[in-house]
């Protein structure tokens, strides 16, 4: 089996797998899950982006101002691209955000936010498994398993979000489908110019990074503050706890394995 051809069965094998996986949660969830286990959908980005991306693009970049920069850079990006998302929606009705009605969802903002996140994401997913590949085939396969593993509830989390944001289960499946050719595409381009994209790569975890900070702050957690009892709040807090600690323990059980 040749490189390539190793390379492209283990991107698209993970991506297939995580995309099964989430849209089985999200097809048979019901619609009354969808604001409880946002709750775990803001734990899991917060821990993705803090305790695994950001790390890991300082660790391969080696310099942490470059890799704040894109993070703040990042974070200001998706904050316009949030505004051009509203503004286009207040020229077309009343808008939300000026006193107007109010909906269960947020007109798709948080769904477009993690999609173009995702997008990312997954395309530097594609280039470290071709860089693993590339050094070592055995690497390679373990590098694969170890982003798979990170995907699944990044993906359940994702289609969440995006049922969250008003988009019907058909759409959230075809999006997340969507990102995830980004995970192939960025494996071919990886393995054809590796060495001319490794000192991209920092920075282009520092985008994923802010994205999944964004959502989690700007969009996701005010929702959580509708509900103020302290039942709901504790609800909540456990449900974040549960979706951080599911990143620590697969990062964890990951990293003994090596």
């Amino acid at each position: 089996m040749s490189t390539l051809t190793a390379i492209l069965i283990a991107t698209a094998a993970g991506s297939v797998l995580s995309l099964l996986l989430a849209a089985l949660l999200a097809f048979s969830a019901r619609p009354s899950w969808v604001p409880v286990l946002v709750s775990y959908a803001i734990g899991a980005l917060l821990g993705a982006s803090l305790l695994e991306v950001l790390p890991e693009a300082v660790e391969m970049g080696g310099d942490v101002q470059t890799v704040a920069k894109a993070l703040l850079g990042g974070i200001l990006l998706f904050f316009l691209l949030e505004k051009l998302v509203l503004w286009r929606h207040c020229h077309d009705e009343v808008c939300e955000a000026h006193g107007g009605h109010g909906h269960a969802h947020d007109h798709g903002r948080s769904g477009l936010m993690i999609t173009v996140g995702d997008t990312f994401h997954n395309f530097v997913d594609g280039v470290i498994i071709a860089g693993a590949f590339l050094v070592d085939f055995r690497l390679g396969v373990v590098t694969a398993l170890a982003i798979i593993a990170h995907e699944i509830p990044q993906e359940i989390g994702d289609f969440l979000i995006l049922l969250h944001s008003g988009y019907s289960r058909t759409q959230a499946l075809l999006l997340n489908f969507l990102t995830a050719v980004a995970t192939l595409v960025g494996a071919l381009v990886g393995y054809f110019s590796l060495s001319a994209l490794e000192g991209w790569t920092p920075a282009l975890l520092g985008l994923a990074a802010a994205s999944m900070l964004y959502v989690a702050l700007s969009d996701l957690i005010p929702g959580l503050h509708k509900r103020a009892e302290i039942g709901a709040t504790l609800q909540q807090m456990v449900l974040i706890g549960l979706g951080v600690g599911t990143v620590a323990l697969v990062g964890y059980l990951i990293g003994h394995t090596h």
